[in-house]
């Protein structure tokens, strides 16, 4: 475990320190979330940008472009064609609107990639290594002139190319796995979930994932002032309420509806628990927006619905060793 770069030894935060932030997670490649991510700054009149993970898309979409300029795609079972650049630009923004990437390419190197499994993974983690990239240059860029703290972590769909990308920023703190400074508060990050039916890149059974936190917190100074910027949310809280699914990840029915259950992890519910601090966020369940009590602990899940274009964070503001004010918003 590294510690982050704005680690400092302070006292605790005191009853006259004040910190607003605001929190948001799950943006999956949607450009257009990233960027209101990046505006909420100043909309919002915060001091601190707090990301907590699951950055990157899921699937590339090819764009075959013939030698007039011609062009074809499938995009979310629709085929999609045009012959002119404005059509073409239409249809690049369309795809980054749903969290895809596009790629384009001739119809015969289409082919050439699609019967070929090393180029497409070779390929898919190019063309998101160089999406992620742009987004942390931007904010770099952009929040280093408007002086707010941006802390970005990736999550458990996030594949591990995306680390060095994050620790390469100049502006924007990788804070996964480390102890950071926001305001006069300690933060720990954790991007890891729970096993979960997707097998996804970053997944820690329970006792490993409680091991893990644990061992970050244990580095705090104040547990009862930190913020803990935990990916997955504590299990059975209301923040983690999902659909059931089948072993080939259907949904299960009961009744003829479907089943919601908790998939949150009874790891992060305990370390809560045991420890209190000021405020834990989480992202992981789209579906689960909220907030609860655990003990003196302020929860909450800002829930996701990037594929719609819109971002869902809350403003937060500390004050001291209290929550003075919380709001959920919609972008």
């Amino acid at each position: 475990m590294v510690l982050g770069r704005t680690r400092r030894r302070f006292g605790g935060a005191t009853a006259t320190d004040t910190l607003s932030l605001y929190y948001a997670s799950d943006v999956h490649g949607s450009d257009l979330c990233w960027r209101k991510f990046l505006g909420a700054g100043r909309f919002y009149g915060v001091e601190a940008l707090i990301m907590g993970g699951d950055l990157t898309g899921k699937a590339i979409v090819p764009i075959a472009i013939d030698d007039t300029g011609a062009f074809t795609t499938t995009l979310i079972g629709e085929t999609r064609s045009g012959t002119t650049p404005a059509e073409l630009d239409e249809l690049v923004s369309a795809i980054r609107f749903n969290g895809m990437y596009p790629w384009r390419a001739s119809p015969e190197e289409i082919a050439r990639v699609s019967e070929d499994d090393a180029a497409r993974a070779s390929l898919f983690e190019k063309t998101l290594l160089t999406e992620l990239r742009s987004w942390i240059d931007l904010a770099d860029e952009r929040m280093a002139a408007y002086g707010i703290d941006v802390f970005v972590m990736p999550g458990n769909d996030d594949p591990w190319s995306c680390d060095a990308v994050l620790d390469e920023a100049r502006h924007v703190q990788a804070c996964d796995d480390r102890v950071v400074r926001v305001g006069p508060h300690e933060m720990i990050s954790c991007g890891y979930a729970n096993p979960t039916p997707w097998h996804t890149p970053r997944e820690l059974d329970e006792d490993a994932l409680y091991a893990r936190i644990k061992a970050l917190a244990d580095q705090l100074e104040d547990p009862a002032t930190a913020i803990f910027n935990l990916h997955v949310p504590p299990y059975d809280s209301g923040l983690d309420t999902a659909n059931e699914m089948n072993p080939d990840l259907t949904l299960r029915y009961v009744g003829g509806q479907p089943h919601p259950i908790p998939v949150g992890s009874h790891a992060v519910r305990q370390i809560i628990e045991e420890l209190q601090p000021l405020l834990s966020l989480h992202g992981h369940i789209h579906e689960s927006r909220g907030e609860v009590r655990i003990g003196r602990t302020l929860a909450i899940n800002t829930g996701s619905e990037y594929n719609s274009g819109h971002i869902h964070g809350a403003v937060v503001t500390l004050a001291g060793s209290d929550v003075r004010k919380h709001q959920f918003v919609t972008g």
